[in-house]
């Protein structure tokens, strides 16, 4: 009956994406899905021309359970289609957290017709009964059909510690070893352990980093990847590790750690106590960046869009939950080090619409002209002020009946609050006011802040701060001004719209 249902599901919903995407805080330009629970995405992968995303899912409620794999698929990471149920919740094991990789040369054996297959290795989870704990363990599944269709392992688990949490394996080809390797987490030791494989079924303990950086909950969601050094032919490998409570913020968030990979063991360029944040804001939980991506293509990531601590009681109908833009990477070497630089996909400017420019230091006349000439929920604010940090600005942005959210840069730090910000009174963590050190000096301070009727992602200083943060406004708010402590500043806006990707 449970397959049963699925099947129906995917042929009533599967295949047409759905028409009504309208919901009062559904967000036009980031991926969620057409209705019911989503949280970590998983198997990021390129092939054949298709980029896909899959998530975890429950097919069944808007509340965690049930854990699958949903699908989609996207030309360019913009423009999504969903697609069935990947890999259902059997058998009482439910499927968490993993990964996907596209093997060329079939090393694995399940390819047809000697062509490449996508093969996803992904963590089987099952619960805890008054017989026996719980028990995580890693496992295969495999696809000769561009991922539409899939067939789990009949060898799994492939990896098996007969622990109760060891999981989010994420497994990509080290060509200096020639052979796959994974990193997988450790939780509660705060630790990530890289195994090897030449078949992806036989798998070999290489190493283990950490404990390191931040410890102050559950390690999960490892993901290693190669990241070029800007203005250099030069690239350092960077180890992404989740933490959950523990992050920045508060609930969960996530940290990096810069250095070396040599097919085997991570090696940190920095002392271990020190911890770098990949995002400033409260709601980037689980980046993963994408498998097999095209020769010369920078990393690109993408994140889950909310945090533990409330995601169940988001106010959103039918769907709860969504992903961050895709963001590429770089690595920039600033006076402290080698630090990750996070930007959006360029491809987000093919939804550009109307467009607001704005060049000048009478702040009064700028706001009039914002209130005349930009009505819009869905839109991308790029924004330069001068002197950057003689004085604190902000923008007010998503604002009606007195509720708006800031965003802004004051006393060295880059803020959001979103205290006023609408309806904030499900969860005592969610009106939060969340902050990053940004040294600029003299410089100007830069800003692309990315709206989208309930998020708010904003990008420093081209990508050396990226701060994601949820907010619920009020119907239909769309105001927005900018504000100073009375330093006369040269300001230069630019404000397009956003259309709907899934117009």
């Amino acid at each position: 009956m449970y397959r049963l249902a699925l099947i129906l599901f995917a042929c009533v919903f599967g295949f047409s994406q759905p028409s009504a995407y309208n919901q009062p805080y559904r967000p036009q330009y980031h991926f969620s899905p057409r209705e019911h629970w989503t949280n970590d995405p998983n198997g990021l992968v390129y092939f054949d021309g298709e980029y896909h995303l899959f998530y975890q899912y429950n097919p069944f409620g808007d509340v965690w359970g049930h854990m699958s794999w949903g699908h989609a698929v996207s030309r360019d990471l913009t423009h999504w289609q969903e697609l069935p149920v990947a890999l259902p919740e059997e058998n009482g094991i439910m499927i968490f957290t993993g990964s996907t990789v596209v093997d060329t040369h079939n090393t694995s054996g399940f390819c047809a017709d000697r062509q490449p297959c996508m093969v996803a290795v992904y963590t089987g989870y099952t619960p805890p009964t008054p017989a026996r704990p719980a028990l995580q363990t890693q496992n295969l599944a495999y696809s000769n059909d561009r991922g539409r269709t899939w067939i789990k392992y009949s060898g799994n688990p492939v990896l098996n510690l007969n622990l109760a949490d060891f999981r989010d394996p994420q497994v990509f080809w080290a060509e200096q070893a020639r052979r796959w390797v994974m990193a997988v987490a450790l939780p509660n030791d705060h630790k990530v352990l890289f195994y090897g494989s030449h078949d992806l079924k036989a798998w070999e303990r290489l190493s283990e980093f950490g404990p390191a950086g931040a410890i102050g909950g559950q390690w999960e969601c490892p993901t290693l990847t190669q990241v070029q050094v800007a203005d250099s032919s030069q690239t350092r490998w960077v180890l992404k590790v989740g933490l959950n409570p523990g992050g920045l913020q508060g609930g969960s968030g996530e940290q990096y750690f810069v250095g070396n990979f040599d097919g085997s063991r991570f090696t940190n360029d920095n002392p271990s106590s020190t911890t770098f944040w990949t995002d400033y804001g409260k709601d980037c939980y689980c980046a993963l960046t994408y498998n097999a991506m095209p020769r010369g293509k920078p990393p690109i990531m993408i994140g889950w869009m909310s945090n533990w601590q409330y995601a169940a009681r988001a106010p959103t109908q039918p769907w709860r939950g969504q992903m961050t833009v895709p963001r590429r990477l770089q690595l920039r070497r600033l006076p402290a080090g080698l630090r990750l630089m996070q930007e959006p996909i360029e491809a987000i400017q093919g939804l550009r619409g109307g467009h607001f420019a704005w060049r000048g230091t009478n702040v009064a006349e700028l706001n009039l002209a914002l209130k005349q000439k930009v009505p819009w929920t869905s839109f991308e604010l790029r924004s330069t002020v001068l002197p950057g940090a003689a004085g604190a600005f902000a923008w007010r942005l998503l604002a009606s009946g007195g509720k708006y959210t800031a965003a802004g840069y004051a006393n060295g730090e880059l803020f959001v609050d979103r205290t006023q910000s609408g309806v904030t009174g499900f969860s005592p963590d969610f009106p939060a006011r969340t902050s990053a050190p940004l040294a600029i000096g003299s410089a100007p301070l830069e800003l692309t802040i990315l709206v989208d009727r309930s998020t708010l992602e904003i990008f420093a200083q081209g990508g050396q701060v990226a701060m994601t943060n949820l907010v619920y406004p009020p119907a239909g708010a769309h105001g927005m001004e900018f504000s100073t402590d009375g330093v006369k500043a040269r300001i230069s806006v630019d404000v397009w719209e956003l259309r709907s990707a899934w117009k």
